[in-house]
């Protein structure tokens, strides 16, 4: 499979994934409406509480060990299951609906009761959800000593959201576009201290005292305030009971040994329904994230009046971008968080990576990225949807990556895990929409032509395919030349000599 992007195959793409969803249907969520596989072109009003659950300590996890060898990451895959098999039944317990769980990060809705009138209760049972998720984890933490307890971070909003189908193919979740999803989500990511924090309008819900500016991301709620709530929701169900219930999980149906073997290039092949604890995959490779910039504004200013362009614009947009990583770039989409694109690339052989190739060609695919962005909001501003001031925020990291799927039999989720995933993640965070940043890692691994490329504060603002293809190729990077001669050998008219024709003469005119 070759590594390129080409404008006019990205262009047909595109063209494709607008026809899906030029028409969209938009409903009101009802009485038990499956939020599962929701059709590409539909999406659901939602009033609902917004549960966003994040363990802060992950790094100190994958710390566990000197070096990132297996044992770090067999530890940190086998904390996120058992959290994942807590926090699946918790969920289960208190009719509450997961979103998403992406590595140590969860997202939950509580829509019951249904009705405009019930917001007070549904957003007194997402803190009595996330209290009992606390005191759970607090003791479900693995029985390895190396191991410290989850340090859990619970963010939480109310209000009306857009359901929509998250992912492609067999992996969709339900997304949810909205002020309290994405506030719920900046209150739990706001800094690593433990706690549950409310955001204004959920704390105005409850007849909490308000808060002024960002004071709703770091004053945690107190524990009177916390009683409060738990005593409303009424949950009927305890921490006595799902620690009985997890373990009995455990005994039935144990985690077992996470065994790893190593993906054979190119990571496009890799198939992660196959995946388990004892078919883990671990390899040197590089971490990327592309997140959509300014998403949150522009849901906020469309989400009333024109919901439908939501959904065109994100399905057109991530599609895209999972193209270019999947199919330009034999790569992998680990998941969509939201509007952002985790994915992972390697370049190398069955036994060793190519470091310096790897790189070069994250670059590369980087700039495709957003040469592709770039062409998708060309598309969808001539079919004349708004897209105001969207960008793409691009970072990657090279490093070791532990791959797998964890939680329930029959409910099994991606995981991608290791050192590299929070940094190209920290890297990703640093830029705005029109830049690009590279890790140390990848830095000091890639060429003198990657270096010269990012510079000393290894960010680039602004590049694009050819840019990345170009400034490559032009300090000598090797990856990039040979791509460059492959573009101009297809792109230049074949020379065929004449054939040499054989004598006849001319008929005799009289």
């Amino acid at each position: 499979m070759g590594h390129s992007w080409n404008e006019e195959r990205a262009k047909k793409r595109i063209a494709t994934r607008y026809e899906e969803v030029r028409e969209v249907e938009i409903r009101d969520y009802k009485r038990d409406t499956s939020l599962e596989s929701i059709p590409v072109s539909r999406a659901y009003r939602v009033n609902g509480a917004h549960v966003y659950i994040d363990i802060v300590n992950l790094r100190d996890i994958l710390g566990c060990t000197d070096v990132e060898g297996e044992t770090c990451h067999k530890r940190t895959l086998r904390f996120l299951n058992q959290h994942y098999r807590a926090v699946h039944r918790i969920l289960q317990e208190s009719d509450a609906i997961r979103v998403d769980f992406h590595n140590q990060r969860l997202h939950a809705v509580v829509t019951k009761p249904y009705g405009d009138a019930d917001e007070r209760e549904r957003a007194a049972r997402a803190v009595a959800i996330a209290k009992l998720t606390i005191d759970v984890l607090a003791q479900t933490g693995d029985t390895d000593e190396h191991i410290p307890n989850a340090k859990v971070r619970v963010g939480i909003d109310s209000g009306l959201a857009l359901a929509v189908n998250n992912g492609r193919r067999a992996s969709r979740e339900p997304l949810f576009l909205g002020a309290p999803a994405n506030h719920a989500a900046k209150c739990a990511g706001y800094g690593v201290a433990e706690g549950i924090y409310l955001t204004h309008r959920a704390r105005a819900i409850m007849g909490f005292p308000a808060l002024t500016g960002e004071q709703d991301r770091s004053t945690p709620l107190t524990e009177d305030q916390i009683a409060t709530c738990v005593e409303e929701a009424n949950l009927g169900v305890s921490s006595e009971r799902i620690i009985k219930l997890w373990k009995e999980e455990q005994d039935e149906s144990p985690i077992g040994e996470f065994s790893f073997s190593r993906p054979t290039p190119p990571l496009s092949d890799l198939d992660f329904d196959l995946l388990s604890a004892a078919k883990s995959k671990r390899f040197e490779g590089v971490s990327l994230y592309a997140d959509i910039d300014a998403f949150t504004d522009f849901v906020d200013t469309h989400l009333d009046d024109n919901p439908e362009n939501l959904v065109r614009t994100l399905h057109v947009l991530r599609s895209e971008l999972d193209a270019v990583v999947h199919k330009d770039f034999a790569g992998r989409r680990v998941r969509f968080i939201g509007d952002c694109l985790h994915g992972a690339l390697l370049e190398g052989t069955a036994h060793t990576t190519d470091e310096e190739a790897t790189v070069s060609t994250a670059v590369q695919c980087a700039g495709a990225l957003r040469s592709s962005f770039t062409t998708a909001i060309e598309h969808l501003n001539a079919e004349g949807a708004d897209t105001d001031d969207l960008g793409l925020a691009i970072g990657f990291e090279l490093g070791w990556l532990a791959l797998s799927r964890l939680g329930m039999k029959g409910s099994l989720l991606r995981c991608a895990t290791g050192r590299g995933v929070l940094a190209s993640e920290d890297e990703q965070r640093r830029c705005d929409g029109t830049e690009t940043a590279i890790g140390a890692a990848a830095y000091a691994a890639g060429t003198e032509a990657v270096r010269k490329v990012f510079g000393k504060h290894r960010k680039a603002a602004n590049l694009d395919y050819a840019a990345a293809v170009d400034e490559l190729a032009a300090s000598g990077d090797k990856v990039a030349k040979a791509v460059q001669a492959e573009h101009y050998a297809t792109a230049a008219p074949a020379i065929v000599p004449e054939l040499a024709q054989p004598f006849r003469p001319h008929s005799s005119r009289i």
